[in-house]
């Protein structure tokens, strides 16, 4: 069940089903820049090395567990199709067990963009209805400014998101972006987030 077959044929973008319920728009708007910067070749290269993990879920629906941020991305600059890989073939189970299952394989993350737990059902059922988490933004650039180290824990980056939303005022996020990042710089580096992954110690001297 947990071997990854990739498919030789493409997935419409519009046909993937998110299983967390926000992004962090500044990080779309990172990946879609990035995107805009490759020639046509480079483009294919990229698409054909950037499968996207999903599971089979009920009516044999493809349910994306990692890259929603690329997925999004990808589909705002109209791109309609991309590889997916099948991480696990659920789509005998009744969608209650479904989600269940996501639950105890840490498949799911149904938190909105206020940090509150949802119900599942509340999970977007598009790519494009994936609602904006400006904590989530500041964590992806808080780990590419050394703030934590890339870990392997299942939502790392929505964990310090939440570690974030508790510290620091939504509208320093929002109107001096610069000036979180650097409360979160210091924040990152303090015992309170010793529990978090990828927590780099604290600072010397």
């Amino acid at each position: 069940m947990a071997n990854r077959e990739p498919l030789l044929k493409p997935v419409k973008i519009t046909d993937l089903r998110p299983t967390q319920m926000t992004v962090g728009y500044r990080e779309v708007v990172e990946k879609r820049r990035r995107w805009q910067s490759y020639d046509a070749e480079k483009k294919r290269a990229f698409l054909g090395a950037h499968m996207i993990p999903t599971l089979l879920g009920p009516k044999k629906r493809h349910y994306v567990i990692d890259h929603h941020h690329l997925s999004r991305a990808l589909h705002e600059e109209g791109v309609e199709e991309v590889l997916v890989t099948v991480v696990a073939d659920l789509h005998h189970l009744a969608k209650d067990e479904f989600w269940t299952v996501c639950d105890h394989k840490s498949w799911v993350h149904p938190y909105d963009e206020t940090g509150v737990r949802r119900d599942f059902h509340d999970i977007p059922k598009a790519m494009d209805s994936l609602k904006d988490d400006p904590f989530r933004s500041l964590a992806g650039e808080l780990r590419r400014a050394g703030g934590f180290a890339k870990d392997t824990t299942p939502f790392s980056e929505f964990l310090w998101a939440d570690f974030l939303r508790r510290n620091i005022k939504e509208k320093r996020v929002e109107d001096d972006f610069s000036a979180a990042l650097e409360k979160a710089l210091s924040l990152a580096k303090s015992g309170d987030a010793g529990h978090l992954p990828g927590w780099c110690g604290p600072s010397k001297g």
